[in-house]
């Protein structure tokens, strides 16, 4: 990753701003040795899948699955798994959701213990992930609007080890998802919920720097 780096990212950003999600993806391809895509299989996760998979179809999807999920996201993850053929890494916790519930109580946001269990549960087996798989390029559906720290990101920053982390969808409405969505005959995960990350806008800890 040599031509974009943190002095000149601004202007990459500027001249990206009203470019499409694909033109994003295919530039910022041609750009990475080891690209990689993170989902959380929630609302408007087959949006990203398809504008990287139709461009990439070895691309590595990078999901952390806590095993706090509704079952309506294992069967949305299963949809999309089947529908693209995914090349899926699933990041893992050391344990089991009965150990952590009975040790630090279940994840809700009036619980004590929530940001420790965040971490134990999501944060440190996705870093894990990332650190094994190495990429020096990773999408991700980070949109404008969603918590104050996506406020301060755009579609293209650079995390703290230096990857360029790219949000193709950056300056995309709710409604101009929906679009796409219905565009590409796409499903959209109504029923989804992460009791990790608890409020709409709170960072779960994954795309935070630290």
């Amino acid at each position: 990753m040599t031509k974009i780096s943190p002095k000149n990212i601004a202007l990459f950003n500027e001249n990206l701003r009203y470019e499409t999600p694909e033109e994003i993806i295919s530039f910022t391809l041609g750009l990475s040795n080891c690209p990689l895509v993170s989902t959380s299989f929630g609302t408007y996760s087959a949006a990203l899948l398809h504008a990287t998979y139709q461009q990439d179809v070895n691309l590595s999807v990078l999901w952390c699955d806590t095993g706090y999920n509704l079952p309506e996201t294992y069967a949305h993850a299963q949809q999309l798994q089947e529908r693209f053929s995914l090349q899926l890494e699933i990041a893992t916790p050391p344990y089991t959701t009965a150990y952590m519930n009975a040790w630090l109580g279940a994840p809700s946001i009036d619980n004590p213990n929530h940001e420790r269990i965040s971490t134990l549960m999501k944060t440190l087996p996705f870093k894990s992930a990332i650190d094994r798989l190495a990429p020096d390029l990773w999408f991700t559906n980070l949109r404008k609007g969603q918590t104050a720290h996506r406020d301060q990101l755009n579609i293209l920053s650079f995390t703290e080890e230096g990857i360029l982390k790219v949000c193709p969808f950056y300056h995309f409405s709710d409604e101009e998802m929906d679009d796409y969505l219905k565009t590409y005959h796409l499903p959209k995960a109504t029923a989804y919920y992460d009791p990790i990350k608890a409020l709409e806008n709170r960072e779960c800890g994954i795309h935070l720097p630290g």
